[in-house]
């Protein structure tokens, strides 16, 4: 999966891409003119507890791609540049708006507005789609072609007139597979992200009633302090977090908002080679998601051993929990859940 992270010159887009990867991204406007992407791990502590049950040779944790992607041009008011631009964004699974919520005058005059600037990156994106099915219409038009597809991008095309993403428009199933396959970019799941000061923030309370509104999950994130915590060993980050009263870092919290906001589950396997999250998209029936791990599985899918992680830890591992009936055997029509062990039979 993919996160692409944009927002208004100045917000600290790079800032927060550095602190969540770990990388070393130039920031400021030369940095700003190209795309930075990183993959990190995505953090989960069922993960790291069955790693210490099973003392596996190898642990893999299931992973995350962030795009950060360059703004306009500079002295551009926009937040999205031109065509490379937008194809970057067309590619990207989830959206993170970054917005300042920092005031500091050595870095920007105007005190920060964080609503005013997720209302206009929402804004061009909803720009942008308009465009496209303008044209897509009057195509349509020309050919005096009044089709299903016609009439829903009339529909399309009214919503975003009202300026309202296409994300928050109701559609069944044959609608959104139709849509989809345009890369509408206000069809993209959208979070947002609050880059607070160390001393002095913007007041959020008008950011989240609307991202409340719009069912838009808001992470207060302190970019300068989130790249402190990222230069700390394992050890070191939980004694400063501790020190703080945080029971995770804001960039933890991030990842997987922004992971559970792409519908994305992970299941488990276990054993003394590996212990491993898988990704899988949330309603996978058991034989896609054991074509996660190989073609074969999918192909010759028998049966799927399954065992909740929480019941696992409860009974103390699978063969207590198979003793305690939590074990199942299921069958290809099994919707897979997030948290599942599960050990895979199949035959080709």
């Amino acid at each position: 999966m993919k996160v692409g992270i944009i927002g208004l010159s100045r917000a600290g887009k790079t800032t927060v891409f550095n602190a969540i990867t770990g990388s070393t991204a130039q920031t400021g406007s030369f940095g700003a003119k190209k795309a930075n992407l990183a993959v990190i791990k995505v953090p989960d502590a069922r993960v790291t507890h069955l790693s210490s049950v099973y003392k596996p040779k190898k642990t893999t944790f299931a992973e995350i791609a962030f795009v950060d992607v360059p703004g306009g041009d500079e002295g551009s008011q926009a937040a999205l540049g031109g065509t490379q631009t937008i194809d970057l964004i067309k590619g990207v699974d989830t959206l993170a708006i970054v917005v300042r919520a920092f005031n500091d005058s050595s870095y920007a005059t105007e005190v920060a507005d964080p609503l005013a600037e997720f209302e206009q990156v929402l804004g061009e994106l909803i720009v942008l789609d308009l465009i496209v099915l303008e044209k897509k219409l009057e195509r349509l038009d020309k050919e005096r072609v009044k089709s299903t597809e016609y009439e829903l991008f009339k529909r399309a095309k009214e919503w975003l007139e009202e300026e309202r993403p296409l994300r928050t428009l109701e559609l069944d199933e044959a609608e959104k597979k139709l849509l989809s396959g345009f890369q509408f970019l206000s069809m993209k799941p959208v979070l947002a992200l609050a880059n607070t000061g160390e001393t002095e923030s913007a007041e959020l309370g008008s950011l989240a009633a609307a991202c409340a509104g719009q069912g838009v999950p808001l992470v207060d994130f302190c970019g300068a302090i989130e790249m402190e915590i990222a230069g700390m060993d394992e050890g070191e980050q939980a004694e400063f977090l501790e020190g703080l009263g945080i029971a995770e870092s804001a960039k933890d919290k991030f990842i997987r908002e922004a992971y559970a906001l792409s519908s994305l589950i992970s299941f488990l396997t276990v054993g003394e080679d590996e212990v491993r999250a898988w990704t899988a998209k949330k309603g996978s029936l058991a034989p896609q998601a054991g074509g996660k791990i190989h073609s074969d599985i999918e192909r010759g899918f028998i049966r799927a051993e399954v065992v909740s992680f929480d019941d696992f830890v409860e009974h103390g591992g699978i063969p207590k929990a198979k003793e305690a009936g939590k074990a199942r055997l299921e069958g290809k029509d099994y919707v897979v859940k997030d948290g599942d062990i599960i050990n895979f039979r199949f035959n080709v």
